[in-house]
């Protein structure tokens, strides 16, 4: 990919489409989980801040920003759950990458369904620590646009080859077991969250509703579960009772924004976490007995866009998908930008 300072590489969400096809939907999960562990272990090198949020009653907008020094990447995001009632997604994103050394954008990208990508990924590289031996069954809690992406992952990267399903809308689960035929996966389709949850070793909810909810409740959680707690991610949502927290060892990606947006929310600020970072460098423990209930207290943080969109842009020589975005004023003397606009 030749690289022109004034022109941009934008990967549009066609695209983006089309990469994921000739990688493989699998190969692309195993891959990106690999670049976000990669970026995982140099953690200390990452600028870490809590993403910037604006709420409204509708939802949330959000900025993720990061940098290792060298790069600089951004997400944009929104959330916003009442969208399905018009026919629009509850999540839209896009990103872009820049050079630190002279501010030029380096990359431009959807990442509506990279987001849905990297989240998957993320989790079950998270689960490859902390779930059980062995787990071959996950209850998959909320089957929107997230739930195929959470089943293949996990089947990729942990050996999840059953998923339980549940939502309230029995639709959209059988769009969800509809959409794993062919993948070797044998999806259930449960009546209850209880049921999901029944012979499960993995417990995965990724629910979309703005607001305190309890979709799982103490009784329904045993001894040595794995729980992938997706989708309880801004203040004011969360998914789980805080019994379970209690009971549990809990894993998150950053504890300044995970104790604002995350289930950790609902106990006090000193209650005892552990870093993922940690974790993958062997610093401190993972899962340390079959009995005990682990956590992934999962809200999204910007290093793990940043990986995604680095991977991204790594494809782009060898395959091409991309376009030619005329972003940036280029005069040819960098302090005529009056020059350069007269003479169009």
């Amino acid at each position: 990919m030749e690289e022109k300072l004034n022109v941009v590489p934008f990967v549009s969400v066609e695209s983006m489409k089309k990469l994921v096809h000739r990688i493989g939907v699998n190969p692309f999960l195993n891959e990106l989980a690999a670049e976000i562990e990669k970026d995982f272990l140099r953690w200390e090198q990452f600028d870490k801040v809590a993403r910037i949020s604006a709420h409204s009653e509708e939802g949330v907008i959000e900025l993720m920003p990061t940098t290792d020094g060298e790069v600089y990447g951004f997400k944009y995001v929104s959330g916003h759950p009442k969208n399905t009632r018009s026919g629009c997604q509850t999540v839209t994103a896009f990103g872009l990458l820049s050079d630190m050394r002279t501010g030029y954008p380096l990359m431009l990208s959807e990442m509506t369904i990279l987001t849905a990508l990297r989240t998957a990924a993320m989790s079950a590289l998270t689960a490859k620590y902390l779930a059980p031996k062995g787990a071959d069954t996950m209850a998959v809690i909320g089957n929107g646009a997230q739930s195929e992406f959470q089943a293949l992952a996990f089947k990729e990267i942990v050996g999840v080859t059953k998923v339980r399903l549940f939502d309230i809308q029995c639709s959209a689960s059988m769009k969800c077991a509809r959409n794993l035929r062919g993948t070797g996966i044998e999806a259930t389709i449960c009546n209850s969250a209880e049921e999901a949850v029944l012979g499960s070793q993995i417990i995965t909810t990724v629910t979309a509703d703005k607001q305190y909810a309890t979709i799982l409740t103490d009784n329904m959680i045993g001894p040595g579960v794995h729980i992938n707690a997706v989708g309880g991610d801004s203040p004011g949502k969360t998914e789980l009772h805080k019994n379970i927290l209690l009971r549990s060892s809990i894993f998150v990606e950053f504890p300044p924004q995970t104790r604002i947006e995350g289930e950790i929310q609902q106990l006090d600020a000193d209650h005892p976490v552990t870093d993922l970072y940690s974790v993958m460098a062997g610093k401190r423990a993972g899962r340390t007995s079959k009995q005990e209930i682990t956590l992934f207290d999962s809200v999204g943080f910007a290093v793990e866009d940043f990986s995604s969109l680095r991977y991204v842009r790594s494809k782009l020589a060898e395959t091409g998908f991309y376009e030619e975005l005329d972003l940036l004023a280029d005069p040819d003397e960098p302090r005529d930008l009056f020059g350069m606009l007269m003479g169009a």
